[in-house]
């Protein structure tokens, strides 16, 4: 059976460094992200978006507002 899985953007920003870090922080808290690259490679213009399946949003963007706390 193939089930299609409802991804949600729970994070932007322009940095690459910083979209890999918070998918390593999300993924220790047992998530599953994935690193969605829209910037354009000739221009540095765009944006990195951290997604979850539908399932984890809740608790991801939680978990965002948290680190962006610290």
């Amino acid at each position: 059976m193939n089930q299609q899985i409802n991804w949600k953007c729970v994070y932007k920003t322009n940095s690459e460094f910083a979209a890999n870090a918070l998918k390593g922080n999300l993924e220790h808290a047992g998530l599953n992200p994935v690193v969605v690259n829209k910037r354009d490679s000739s221009f540095t213009i765009g944006y990195v978006e951290i997604h979850v399946p539908e399932d984890q949003e809740a608790e991801a963007l939680l978990l965002v507002e948290d680190l962006n706390d610290e």
